[in-house]
């Protein structure tokens, strides 16, 4: 492609080298803040689900099947998304997503039904599904050209993102109407995509002039494009699905988290509204922590010790957040959930995606959010069947289940780019 084969020519060390090296970095902030806006549009209307539950009426069991509109809307699209990348770049499908998902938010407070709120958020899951695929697509190909494994740094930006909108929701919930926020939201979006969004149209990552070894803790580089679009053979289906599970373990708990962690405080423990809205935020600022941290951390552990005591850590903070009897000790526990879960996802993304393309990560993220198309009905069913933190107790499960297949998966092949493969 005439802009690849342009980006080609910079030699590092003169002022082709130079050139493409702003044109990454400027890359690198412009997609971070695309990943940020992902976050803190989501944490915005996940803070507002208490106040939302009571303007339609709706049982747990009614709000479970309402949020299902969001993951299927997601995975739906996300089946697709990796098709539209290939065809259009990663660039422009993460572009109109962040437009869409912008406008579609401010939707929800307007419904005063379970069905409507589940159709509108057909619609905001839609928007969510295709910037999540197409924005990790242009981050796998970006981590291959920078030849480090930074790819923890974007799904901070997320966390981030999620922590500062979670924590905005918390201040104003008490004093500004859902359809004023989340309208603010919207024009926010908007800004955002206005200012960051040229800079994904005009500039293209450059592919990487040689692979890095497995060992060296930088990325192996990804194939060049085209390769996604070949069919995979029969082990890399195996490894790309071996992510997706593994995302779909942790995506089920963060899916849990945003969903149902504010209503478990306000309604299990009797926390003031801003208190629970702040439940999320804790949960995002520990996944920042931890994701800032990322890339340090499986450049020195590898990736197996990472997923292994990261679904370890999840599953004992959760049995915390989800069982403990005071508020304050439930937090810590979403706190503890956050540091663990931090890093699974990013790593699995990375390396269906280095295995695979566009068409590995919209795979293993289709995969990841089917946890979160099965978490908010399973976990409303289960909380009217039983109850709602006996219900959370299967985030801590699957944690531990993510924790296992990333043992069992120590010998799969890098590729992925997150550091070193077989530790």
């Amino acid at each position: 492609m005439p802009h690849l084969n342009k980006l080609r020519t910079a030699v590092p060390g003169g002022s082709g080298g130079d050139t493409a090296s702003l044109s990454l970095a400027r890359l690198r902030t412009a997609l971070t803040l695309f990943f940020a806006l992902d976050g803190f549009l989501f944490a915005g209307w996940v803070v507002r689900i208490p106040a939302i539950k009571h303007q339609t009426g709706a049982s747990a069991g009614d709000l479970g099947l309402a949020l299902l509109g969001v993951s299927a809307g997601a995975v739906v699209t996300m089946t697709l998304t990796g098709r539209l990348c290939r065809r259009f770049g990663s660039h422009p499908v993460t572009v109109v997503s962040a437009v869409l998902m912008s406008l579609s938010i401010a939707l929800p407070p307007l419904t005063h039904s379970a069905l409507a709120l589940g159709l509108v958020l057909l619609v905001f899951g839609t928007a969510y599904g295709g910037i999540n695929v197409a924005m990790n697509s242009a981050a796998v190909d970006l981590v291959a050209a920078l030849r480090r494994p930074v790819m923890p740094s974007f799904h901070a930006a997320f966390s981030l993102g999620g922590m500062i909108g979670a924590g905005l929701g918390g201040l104003v919930a008490g004093g500004l109407s859902p359809t004023a926020h989340l309208l603010g939201l919207t024009v926010a979006g908007l800004l955002l995509t206005a200012a960051a969004g040229p800079v994904l149209l005009r500039h293209h990552v450059p592919a990487p002039l040689e692979s890095a070894s497995p060992g060296s803790g930088a990325p192996a580089s990804r194939p060049p494009e085209g390769r996604s679009a070949r069919r995979l053979d029969a082990r890399s289906r195996r490894l790309v699905t071996v992510f997706g599970v593994i995302a779909l373990c942790t995506a089920y708990g963060e899916g849990a988290m945003a969903d149902w962690g504010a209503l478990h405080l306000e309604q299990d423990l009797h926390a003031h509204p801003g208190v629970a809205a702040a439940g999320y935020a804790v949960f995002a600022l520990a996944m920042t922590a931890g994701r800032l941290s990322g890339t340090a951390m499986l450049e020195r552990l590898g990736q197996t010790r990472t997923l292994v005591a990261g679904g370890a850590t999840a599953a004992g903070g959760m049995l915390l957040g989800a069982l403990a009897p005071t508020v304050w000790l439930a937090l810590l526990g979403f706190a503890v959930t956050g540091l663990g879960l931090a890093n699974i996802f990013p790593v699995a993304v990375a390396r269906a995606g280095a295995v695979a393309g566009p068409a590995g990560v919209a795979a293993a993220s289709t995969l990841g959010y089917g946890g979160m198309l099965l978490g908010p009905p399973a976990i409303g069913f289960l909380a009217d069947w039983f109850s709602l933190p006996l219900a959370l107790t299967t985030v801590a499960a699957l944690a531990f289940g993510a924790a296992l297949i990333g043992y069992a998966a120590r010998h799969a092949s890098a590729g992925g780019g997150t550091g070193r493969a077989s530790e």
